[in-house]
Parts: structure tokens; sequence; C-alpha cells
């Protein structure tokens, strides 16, 4: 168990797919007992039941309380839903404690500014890959709090995937490209799954080669200084099978579109603080 962890008890405010994902990778990986950590929904009392069957964390529907017995709260509901879960812990949450947020696009200053003291927030943008412990995490911290919190949330998030500081005007942005990147994949491995069976194979004979090969290629860009062009001309052969699938892609302006995609992402994190 990390030494910066230990003992520490932390509560996730919202019990949606996000912390779901955290804990379920903090548990499985044996950094935070299970009955260190508290998940609160406002009203879903048989997703709490299943969470607690499931991973053995203990849940409650009171927020104050949960609070109260926390070092580290993590906000982790819907962005528009901040005002109402942060006035429903006003009372329990001291100086003393640590508030963590993974709310695409509310910035730090916005969180702070909810208090009448001066609370310490770190924001966070992991993603669902969390639960597998593959997660893509960029944090950075407000104004009051300290490196030592900040290397606390690093090493909690270090426990289900690679964590990375960042300047917080940037973070909208990896939230663009990162945490909303696992859709994108998903989305694409969706297409892949439909041609397959369209040409005859099952999915469950396609899947593995899937999966495998997303897998490769994200390893082979970690280990590599090969630009990402030269690792798709690296696969093609002039008038080969690669080279007439990339083709119908540039005929679609595929790379445009994901930039878009990206751009709207990115956009409406922004909107999504305000």
């Amino acid at each position: 168990m990390s030494d910066l962890l230990a003992g520490k008890t932390i509560t996730f405010l919202g019990a949606g797919a996000m912390a779901e994902a955290i804990f379920a990778g903090l548990v499985s990986e044996g950094k935070v007992q299970a009955n260190h950590i508290i998940a609160t929904n406002f009203s879903n009392h048989i997703r709490l039941d299943e969470l607690h069957r499931t991973y053995g964390i203990r849940t409650t529907s009171n927020r104050a309380e949960a609070v109260r017995q926390a070092d580290i709260v993590i906000l982790s509901m819907k962005p528009k839903q901040i005002k109402e879960a942060i006035a429903d812990i006003q009372d329990a949450f001291t100086e003393s404690q640590l508030l963590v947020s993974v709310l695409a696009g509310v910035s730090t200053s916005t969180i702070e500014g909810q208090f009448t003291f001066d609370a310490k927030v770190v924001r966070t943008m992991p993603n669902t890959s969390a639960k597998v412990g593959e997660s893509a995490t960029a944090i950075s911290k407000g104004m009051f709090a300290t490196d030592q919190d900040l290397s606390l949330v690093s090493d909690l998030f270090s426990v289900v995937g690679m964590v990375s500081t960042v300047l917080e005007e940037k973070i909208d942005s990896i939230t663009g490209i990162a945490g909303s990147g696992p859709a994108y994949f998903y989305y694409f491995a969706e297409a892949m799954e439909a041609a397959a069976i369209e040409a005859g194979l099952t999915l469950e004979e396609v899947k593995p080669f899937i999966a495998q090969t997303i897998i490769g290629v994200g390893k082979r860009l970690q280990t590599t200084n090969q630009s990402p062009k030269e690792l798709y001309e690296e696969v093609m052969s002039p008038n080969g099978a690669t080279e007439a699938g990339i083709n119908v892609l540039r005929s679609h302006d595929g790379q445009e579109t994901m930039k878009e995609a990206i751009a709207k992402a990115i956009k409406r994190s922004k909107e999504l603080g305000k």
C-alpha cells in the first residue's frame, strides 16, 4: 500500500461510471482498503447496493456524514450538480481535508468560490480506463492546495494509470483528447466489428484481434520516436491492402473529422464549466 494513501478514507460524491472506474482500480490494485472508500449517491439506492456488493466499499446517501469521515473528498457527480453538492457538505468539509474534482470543465477557482474558507482543491481529468488500471490522468492544483496535496493526488491516480501534472488552462484540451479519448476508440472498434461481421467473421473471432491491435498501437506509440504518420506509412505498401483502406479514410477527410470531433469536445468541456 502506498505510504501517502495508507489509512486515508476517500469519499466519492457521486457514484457514476467515472467514480466506479477509479475506486474499482484502487480496490483491485489493493492500494486502498475497500472499507476506506465511501460512495454516495443522492437517490439511487439500488446503485449503491450494487457497488457495495461488487467492491465491498461503504455506501450512503448522506453526503455530509460521508464527508465528515473523509480525508479526501472526490467530486464525481455531474458538473451541473456541483453547487447543490457543495451546499450539502458546507458544514461537514473543513480546511484540513482535500477536495479532488473529476468534473469536466469546472475550474478550481469555481470550486474554491463555493466555500467561505481557503479550500484545498486539486482538479483532475482521468478517463474510464482507470477501471483496468490504464487511465491517462491530468492533474493541477488550485490556489490553496500544496505541492504535498498534488503528490497525494498523483499517488492516488497513479494506481489506476499514468498521471501527468499540467497547467490548469490546458486541462480542457486534455479532456477532449484523453478524457473523451476512450469513446473514440470504442466507436472505431464498433465499426471494425461490424465490418468484420459483414466479411463473414464472428464477433468472438474478431474481438481479440481488435483489442490486441489497439494495445499494440498504444505500446508502439509509447516506445518509439517515430511520428504517427511514419508509423501508419510503415504498415502501408504500394497498392496494398492498408493503402486501399487509408485512401478511403483520406477521401472522407477522416483526420479532419477526428480533429473536428476533438475540438467540439474541448469546446463543450469549457461550456460545462460555465
